[in-house]
């Protein structure tokens, strides 16, 4: 974790991991090269939790902006001035992008400073919990530009608030504020502006010293249920149920509850 890149801080202290988008003047928005440093960074996680040296993620935006989504500027056109491929663009960066935050076998903490547009605001979404500053808010900037959520919003929007706040969302690109995010249960919570980084800290040391191995198998589990059936999840249950009490965390635990004293897990 001691890479240095142009686009993103990273930062590991306490066994967890902070990642910050690093692109304030333009309101960190995603360009080929974040894309990249980020792939490169979420694969120094996932080296980290391997050794037991990162047991938590906080991914966060420099300045007053989580993100703006999508860089415009930065995107190529095709041959001969055709519109470029916006399909490529999903394969290449975002889709990978969403799939290698829901594959990290940690929490990741999304905390988010300021606005979180278009991709911005799916990638912070796609995080396992969501701690806002009241100045931030959330816009699906999409309709505006003639496109549809995109990064995973389609599928995240509808499961977080229903189909019918969501369709608004997504037709009418208006400003969701932290506010009414968290009312709506869109985001874990919503926190005053100079409180957001001491709360996300404080969360995110005490997520890095539980039993990482069942919260990666919790929300493994809570994902999965959104396509599983019910006999599908239970077996699911069941072998996750059959690992994880095999696992040193549980003993500890069980140890701890019987001699009446906190336990110490190792993530293990």
């Amino acid at each position: 974790m001691s890479r240095a890149f142009e686009t993103l801080g990273v930062e590991l202290a306490d066994a967890v991991a902070t990642i910050t988008l690093n692109r304030p003047d333009r309101l960190n928005a995603f360009t080929r090269q974040m894309h990249a440093e980020l792939r490169e960074a979420l694969a120094d996680v996932r080296a980290g939790r391997e050794r037991g040296t990162v047991r938590a993620l906080v991914l966060t935006g420099a300045g007053r902006a989580f993100c703006a989504g999508q860089d415009l500027g930065d995107r190529q056109s095709g041959p001969a001035g055709a519109p470029p491929d916006l399909g490529a663009s999903i394969e290449e960066n975002y889709k990978p992008l969403v799939l290698a935050l829901r594959a990290l076998e940690l929490p990741v903490i999304a905390a988010v400073n300021g606005v979180a547009a278009g991709a911005g605001a799916s990638i912070a979404l796609a995080c396992d919990l969501v701690i806002a500053g009241r100045s931030a808010s959330f816009i699906q900037s999409f309709a505006k530009l003639g496109l549809v959520p995109d990064t995973g919003g389609s599928w995240i929007l509808p499961r977080l608030v229903g189909p019918a706040r969501a369709m608004g969302l997504a037709l009418l690109g208006e400003r969701l504020s932290a506010e009414q995010a968290a009312e709506w249960g869109l985001i874990w919570s919503c926190v005053d502006d100079g409180e957001l980084q001491p709360v996300v800290r404080e969360l995110a040391m005490r997520l890095a010293a539980g039993p990482t191995c069942g919260y990666a198998r919790t929300k493994q589990s809570l994902w999965a249920s959104s396509t599983n059936d019910l006999d599908t999840q239970l077996d699911l249950e069941r072998d996750f149920m059959r690992e994880l009490g095999r696992s040193d965390d549980y003993r500890e635990g069980v140890a701890a509850f019987i001699e009446k004293r906190a336990a110490r897990f190792t993530g293990r």
